[in-house]
């Protein structure tokens, strides 16, 4: 696949917002292949797979590690430009993936994605966090194009993590997400329409929300978790349940078969 150039403004604007975009950062060949599997995850979804479908029409599908089943993810995990988007935004010489995942709203959807920030879903600690999320269809405002508020992942809180699902599901003594659509005139809001290939960088602590999708296509997008050298495993009780237990102990590092390495530039 080429290898894609990630300029300063972006690797400015991803440590000043906490969001970057990367257009046409992945290819047609990689946007069709990441559809066809996807349709085939949906038709037979892993046993991680959740519909985050609340009250309303459609279905919000998601499915997690998909990389462990699906060869075709595996190699593009770890030969894809993705790897090095990340690790050019995080400032990382090495980098691990977490997990990756699909994300579909399927036509006439009218679940919205709950404003949340990712890091205190997961067990991990550390400054080096984000998330690359793929578009594989055009993402409109109508489609459900994520809002980022922008710097969010400087002001020093962690949130309590927020069900899609289970309201009652997460017990970290935290303060909730604020009520970002009541107060959103306070805040510097990104939102990015995108094109099959482009892609958006987040940081673990941005906080984001997205609405529902009201056209008649789907919004699907690859998405995949990423984290640098600075990170260490950090599990809590209640967490997004990950495939298994790595076995690392507390403020280790995250180097395992789960989590693995997927560029080490020291190396």
């Amino acid at each position: 696949m080429t290898k894609v150039q990630v300029g300063a403004d972006s690797v400015s604007a991803y440590q000043t917002d906490g969001i970057a975009c990367v257009r046409q950062a992945f290819d047609s060949d990689a946007v069709e292949m990441l559809r066809d599997v996807v349709a085939r995850d949906m038709a037979d979804p892993s046993p991680m797979a959740v519909d985050a479908t609340r009250d309303g029409e459609g279905r919000f599908f998601g499915d997690t590690f998909v990389w462990k089943h699906f060869p075709e993810l595996e190699d593009f995990v770890f030969n894809s430009p993705a790897a090095d988007i990340a690790a050019a935004m995080l400032g990382s010489r090495k980098v691990n993936l977490i997990f990756d995942q699909f994300l579909v709203k399927e036509p006439g959807t009218s679940t919205p994605t709950l404003w949340h920030h990712d890091q205190t879903y997961w067990p991990v600690a550390g400054h080096q966090v984000c998330t690359l999320w793929l578009a594989l269809d055009p993402v409109t405002k109508e489609s459900g194009a994520v809002e980022y508020v922008c710097g969010s992942h400087l002001w020093g809180q962690r949130f309590k993590a927020v069900s899609f699902k289970d309201d009652d599901l997460y017990k970290e003594d935290l303060p909730p997400v604020p009520d970002i659509e009541a107060t959103r005139d306070q805040y510097n809001m990104a939102q990015f329409e995108l094109e099959p290939g482009d892609c958006t960088i987040h940081h673990g602590l941005t906080v984001h929300g997205a609405p529902g999708n009201s056209l008649a296509r789907p919004r699907r997008a690859y998405v995949m978790r990423w984290a640098g050298e600075d990170v260490t495993y950090y599990p809590r009780p209640n967490l997004q349940p990950m495939l298994h237990d790595p076995g690392i102990p507390s403020g280790g590092p995250i180097d395992c078969a789960l989590f693995p390495v997927v560029r080490n530039r020291a190396a």
